[in-house]
């Protein structure tokens, strides 16, 4: 449920000019979700939405992007530590240097790819559960294009 009200939130966010925690309350009980002042507090935070100034000049929630030195950190650490990668179905099997798995694993993760689901780090080998085989070539395709930036 928190998922699909995260999802929502940035959904609405993104449509409407929400300045204020009621007024997201409101919008998400239009959607179905029954939430409290509290729940939607936490959820901004979670979310790390910050106010803005809007093109109308009101405030207005938004998602904060990572700076480019934060992706870049992780890019650099998928560039070092990646050796090779080969897919089984939706299984997406990622060779590392020796040692480095963990680290990959947890750039991928940082990066969010949505195609991917979770990863699982041995010592240099990185088995990521894909949704589906499609997303798995497009992983793939993409994680290529990282490495040869």
């Amino acid at each position: 449920m928190k998922v699909e009200r995260h999802s929502k939130i940035v959904e609405l966010i993104g449509k409407y000019e929400i300045e204020t925690q009621e007024e997201l309350a409101e919008y998400l009980m239009k959607e179905g979700f029954n939430v409290t002042q509290a729940t939607v507090s936490r959820d901004i935070r979670e979310l790390k939405l910050t106010k803005v100034q809007s093109e109308s000049g009101k405030q207005r929630y938004m998602v904060l992007k990572p700076q480019g030195t934060f992706s870049d950190k992780y890019i650099r650490i998928l560039r070092d530590g990646y050796a090779s990668m080969d897919m089984a179905q939706n299984i997406l099997v990622i060779k590392t240097v020796s040692g480095m798995a963990m680290a990959v694993a947890a750039a991928l993760d940082a990066i969010h790819f949505h195609e991917i689901v979770g990863c699982i780090a041995g010592d240099d080998t990185i088995m990521c559960a894909v949704r589906s085989v499609d997303d798995t070539i497009l992983v793939m395709d993409k994680i290529r294009k990282l490495i040869a930036e």
